[in-house]
């Protein structure tokens, strides 16, 4: 997992690592950096005695919201930090990695680890759509990855897959990894629903467009309306004519491609120029149910999902492909708030500021995207943007009452 983090880095040079697009985003350099420092600080500096800091001026540099360990660089600071260097980042990686080995043997340290794994798959994901967004910034759109490999979307009929409502239990419900906010499990009552097999594509989009999707404010939410006044937002972030940009640089748009990189008010106002509507994250995941696959490992598996895999990095670049699989391509928006579960309580300690602190404003995506590491989701995953956001591999999948 830790090479893989720095497999997806080996196409940056010093100055790409560096950069920070925007606030939302942060340099590829401080994801190795602050992915390191959750080892060092969690499990090394915890339960190693005599343990010393790489370098303590550090934490300072790469902590990111844990308020328990003390004052830490701004976040819209990030990318100022020209020092430490690449190389210097990727040594204090590999000693952070010689000095976990020990560690690993420990069975009552197994979920700190696991959690630490967990989270760094997130910054993996993270690291690929903060530096895209970075190398859009270059009127050159340079290309971070190889295109010459480029596979045509698949093209596939839409079918509606139906539930015909009653109680589901929802969260998880395995003796496996999961976040403290994907549970504890519970009932929810459900209507009877259906949920469309695939993912809207750029086709479809496209015709949203044409048609003045855009400008027309009855199909829109109120702030979603400010949104698009305000921002001038007439496509998909990553649009130009006919073209989108990509990891492997500009290219030419695929129409039967998924659609992605798209806000929540863009997915509800497209939902209801076409007559239906998001689903629920409830209903999302009673249809996903036993469809995920975590116990997929790094080789490609087609029937999985589109997702990011160690042995394709470079190969063929990352992005959507759709399909007829609930996971993979593009996380998905739901209508539902990122709230917490019925009893709901978050973890002790330090690491109780990791997801339950969130729990305001935003809207819960399922699925997961082709940036997601492979393993790295499952039915219960709730994922959580603003609704203004769209740097992220984010598309939808509709839905409609029965």
């Amino acid at each position: 997992m830790r090479s893989l983090t720095e497999a997806l880095a080996a196409p940056l040079g010093d100055a790409d690592a560096t950069i920070q697009s925007m606030e939302d985003a942060s340099p590829a350099k401080w994801h190795l950096a602050h992915t390191t420092w959750f080892f060092e600080t969690f499990l090394l500096s915890e339960h190693v005695d005599g343990y010393e800091p790489f370098d303590p001026d550090w934490a300072f540099l790469f902590n990111s919201y844990y308020e328990s360990h003390g004052e830490r660089n701004a976040r819209f600071n990030r990318g100022m930090i020209s020092r430490p260097s690449l190389d210097e980042v990727l040594a204090y990686r590999a000693h952070v990695n010689a000095a976990m080995e020990p560690l690993l043997a420990d069975d009552e340290l197994a979920p700190l680890v696991v959690l630490g794994c967990a989270h760094e798959q997130q910054h993996q994901e993270l690291l690929l759509t903060d530096i895209k967004h970075a190398l859009f910034q270059n009127p050159l759109g340079p290309a971070m990855f190889d295109a010459a490999r480029d596979p045509a979307a698949k093209r596939c009929e839409p079918e509606w897959l139906s539930y015909p409502g009653g109680i589901a239990k929802i969260g998880h419900q395995s003796d496996g990894f999961a976040y403290d906010c994907e549970g504890p499990s519970h009932r929810a009552l459900l209507e009877p629903f259906a949920m469309r097999s695939t993912l809207v594509t750029n086709r479809e989009w496209a015709e949203f467009v044409a048609d003045g999707g855009y400008d027309d404010a009855l199909l829109w939410l109120s702030d979603g309306w400010a949104w698009v006044q305000e921002n001038d937002v007439q496509a998909p972030l990553y649009w130009r004519d006919g073209e989108q940009f990509t990891h492997a640089g500009w290219r030419a748009r695929d129409p039967d491609a998924p659609v992605t990189h798209i806000s929540y008010f863009e997915a509800d106002a497209f939902a209801t120029w076409a007559g239906r509507r998001l689903p629920t994250e409830f209903e999302w995941e009673a249809i996903a149910r036993g469809q995920d696959c975590p116990e997929c490992d790094a080789a490609f598996d087609s029937a999985a999902g589109n997702q990011l895999d160690a042995g394709r990095i470079g190969a063929t670049p990352v992005m959507p492909r759709g399909g007829t699989e609930l996971f993979g391509d593009c996380w998905q928006w739901t209508r539902s708030a990122y709230l917490p579960f019925p009893r709901f309580r978050p973890a002790e300690g330090a690491v109780g500021e990791y997801n339950g602190k969130f729990m305001s404003g935003q809207f819960v995506l399922k699925g997961a995207s082709c940036a997601t590491a492979r393993g790295h989701s499952r039915a219960s995953y709730r994922n959580f943007f603003y609704p203004h956001q769209r740097w992220q591999f984010t598309g939808l999948r509709l839905a409609k009452d029965i």
